[in-house]
């Protein structure tokens, strides 16, 4: 029998906090632009495209950074699993998908489905790009 102890991965009450106070955050970005933003239940869901596309920008720009080395330990847990983690909103999308097509706008949920997704890489992508060049241009 082994006397081995499993290593514990729950992360400290400090992490915890600077996720959950991230996630208020970008929660709270979220809803303040939604809110000033809104789309009609039959309209295309342009907000939560935008936030979704803006989210992933900047998820690889932060990528890059965290991956330098250079980030503070909180960097990651605070600006991308709490603020850029509330910011971006996966539920939003899946339920305005269903809602186009109940309002009869089965063209627009497949162009919201589409788009979305097609968006979210090139945004992760070109935030990389951006990362990388500001990291190189830091370097110098």
């Amino acid at each position: 029998m082994s006397t081995d102890r499993p290593v514990s991965t729950a992360p400290s009450a400090g992490t915890t906090a600077v996720v959950a106070v991230g996630g208020v955050v970008g929660s709270l970005l979220r809803w303040g632009l939604q809110e000033a933003w809104p789309h009609d239940a039959d309209g295309f869901p342009a907000s939560t495209l935008a936030v979704n596309t803006t989210g992933c920008l900047a998820i690889g720009v932060l990528m890059v950074w965290v991956g330098s080395g250079r980030a503070p330990a909180a960097a990651r847990p605070f600006l991308g699993v709490g603020l850029l983690g509330g910011f971006t909103t996966f539920s939003a999308y899946a339920v305005d998908l269903p809602v186009l097509v109940e309002a009869g706008r089965a063209d627009l949920a497949v162009l919201c489905l589409v788009s979305t997704v097609a968006l979210a890489i090139v945004a992760v992508v070109a935030g990389t790009a951006v990362g990388t060049a500001l990291a190189e241009r830091r370097a110098r």
